[in-house]
């Protein structure tokens, strides 16, 4: 697979189902459009249903014997999430990344789209169609938004990290005790909003770090590839990199560069082994 076979259909695919299933729904969403999936923060509206169904076909046409792996399909049947091990192509998507803020009439969310093959990701396509930003990148080729290419660069290091971490809504208790790793001198962590534009704002060098703690792949695989190929970092913090497929320690960082994702896997791993190590005397 070349990146000039794909890229540019991938794109307007993105772009020509977001203005006919998405943005005419903004801000124009009926009561009944709604509806909870695992609770009140996690939604579904008929513009995610309706996106993924037609991104479905188009990308699968687009690239014959590939299979897609989508939010609101997996949400159906849990084991086609089981594609991502295996032997064919596979379309990662999220239709409405955001959509609690989508539901909101905000603008800040996007469609997501990433194309991997036996666990590594070759494609990524970042759409937020309120904002007009769209960014792609391909694995050697780079990361670009607008027609300019994406570059990381490195914290500014007179000013405490910016880093957006897993929603408080969204995290269990043990959770949010392993995020709470960042509050400390020289961090200066706020909760994250749509996954999408946060791995988008840290490809732009606007934001310094992300660390989530939930694995589900179309929210991370878009942007995981984009903050790798504007030149940033990623891993667990357990020393391994993010695996598609789930099994990762978490949280995990996606960061400007290998230093600054260095710093932040260093907290974690403090923490768990802190949280993990006895209490009381030791035996006699």
């Amino acid at each position: 697979m070349e990146a000039k076979e794909l890229v540019e259909p991938v794109a307007e695919a993105v772009r020509a189902v977001a203005a006919r299933e998405i943005l005419p729904r903004w801000r124009q969403l009926a009561e009944h459009e709604v509806t909870q999936k695992a609770g009140p923060h996690d939604l579904v509206t008929v513009a995610d249903r309706e996106a993924e169904r037609c991104l479905t076909a188009e990308l699968t046409a687009l690239l014959p014997g590939s299979v897609v792996v989508g939010e609101e399909a997996v949400h159906e049947d849990p084991s086609r999430y089981a594609a991502l091990a295996g032997d064919a192509p596979v379309w990662i998507v999220d239709p409405v990344d955001g959509t609690r803020q989508f539901v909101r009439g905000e603008a800040g969310f996007a469609t997501l789209v990433a194309l991997a093959h036996h666990g590594e990701l070759l494609g990524s396509w970042t759409y937020a169609p309120a904002r007009g930003d769209f960014a792609h990148a391909w694995r050697g080729a780079g990361a670009w938004l607008a027609g300019e290419r994406l570059t990381t660069g490195t914290p500014d290091p007179t000013r405490p990290l910016r880093v957006a971490h897993s929603h408080p809504d969204y995290t269990t208790p043990a959770q949010k005790r392993a995020l709470a790793a960042l509050r400390v001198d020289g961090v200066a962590p706020r909760p994250c909003g749509a996954a999408g534009l946060e791995y988008l704002a840290v490809a732009r060098g606007e934001l310094d770090a992300i660390a989530f703690d939930w694995e589900n792949a179309w929210d991370h695989a878009a942007g995981l590839l984009l903050v790798e190929e504007a030149g940033g970092a990623q891993g667990t913090w357990a020393g391994q990199p993010f695996q598609l497929t789930g099994g990762n320690a978490t949280p995990f960082t996606a960061a400007r560069d290998r230093a600054t994702a260095d710093r932040l896997l260093a907290l974690f791993r403090a923490a768990h082994e802190a949280h993990d190590a006895p209490t009381g005397p030791p035996p006699a």
